[in-house]
Order: structure tokens, then sequence, then C-alpha cells
């Protein structure tokens, strides 16, 4: 890995600003991201992975408010479900709002969404001052990265860069439940 794919979170979020892709590390793994807003960007990081645009993405923020773009209508109740798992690795599905495009949220009626307590996460999230995509670095059916080494020997110079920082203590990537019902549809300890 050359010296100069390594960013701060400045630089990251400079990048993710100029609708590029980056890597970065998450609770468990090593994540792709992108500016949600920027559908160049997204179809970008789709095609990166080979995942495709059906199946939608996860978004991250430091703040809760910076989801209300994406949520559609939602009680107290439902609010308080999400909150009792965050901040944290729980990547919940809410209700998506209208105008949220199906190259972000998928075949979907939901947008999965992370308040995520992982510092360069949080860290990144309030320098570009908004949500941002996060998806495994891996190509689709391969091994989530964990290392730096392994997100460039998935993806080469195709990157950014990648954010320097280490990964948090999970050992498996979030789990994602349903709002709405709470069970779970990914994962679980």
């Amino acid at each position: 890995m050359s010296e100069h794919s390594l960013l701060t979170v400045e630089q990251a979020a400079q990048c993710l600003h100029d609708g590029k892709v980056i890597a970065y590390p998450t609770e468990a793994v090593f994540g792709l991201g992108c500016d949600p807003a920027n559908e160049a960007a997204v179809r970008e990081l789709l095609c990166l992975k080979g995942r495709p645009i059906s199946a939608g993405l996860i978004l991250i923020a430091d703040q809760f408010e910076r989801f209300d773009p994406y949520i559609g209508p939602l009680s107290e109740a439902l609010r308080q479900r999400a909150w009792s798992n965050w901040p944290g690795p729980v990547t919940w599905l809410f209700p998506r709002a209208q105008g949220v495009p199906d190259w972000l949220a998928g075949q979907h009626e939901t947008i999965a969404l992370r308040l995520t307590a992982h510092p360069v996460c949080r860290a990144l999230c309030a320098a570009f001052e908004g949500a941002i995509v996060s998806s495994s670095a891996n190509p689709s059916l391969s091994e989530p990265a964990r290392s730096a080494q392994q997100v460039t020997g998935y993806f080469g110079s195709s990157l950014a860069g990648i954010v320097a920082g280490a990964l948090g203590a999970e050992e498996k990537p979030s789990e994602i439940r349903d709002l709405l019902s709470g069970a779970v549809i990914r994962g679980g300890k």
C-alpha cells in the first residue's frame, strides 16, 4: 500500500465532497463510503463491490439529525426503539422518506441507518457534516476487509484512499433490525 493512500479524517471528508469513494475503519470491518446524495459516487461504490442497486445501502452518522432527510413519518415510540441501541453497532431499517432514491435504498420501503459510536466514523461524519454510505469493504461474496492492506488487495488504486485508524471491538458487521417489528434481519450475537 502506498503511503499517499492513507487519509486523515479531513482529507477523507474532502474526498467525499469531491464525489470519491473511500475506505475507513468501522466497528468490526473496513467500510466503503461515499456521499449518499451523489448518485455517481453511489453507483461507483456499487460497481466496485459488484453489488446490485436493488439491495440498498446503509448510511451512518454521528448525529441523528443527519438522518432527517431520509426518514419517513416516525412515532416517538419507534424513535425510542432505535435509541435503545444507539449509538452503537446496530443498523435499523427506518421507514423511507419520499424522495429517497432507489439507487440508495434499493427496492425497499425502508432505509438502513446506524448512529455509530466508532470514533473514526463519528469524526468522518462530523467533518463531512452529513450522513455517509457505509458498506463493507469487499467485493460481493468475499470476506469483509479487516485491514487496510486487505482493502488495497481488493480495490487497489480504485479508491481515493483509506482513512487511518483502528477497527472497533465487534467481531461481526453490524446487526440489522427492522424498526417497525423489532425483528433481527441480519446478525446478532
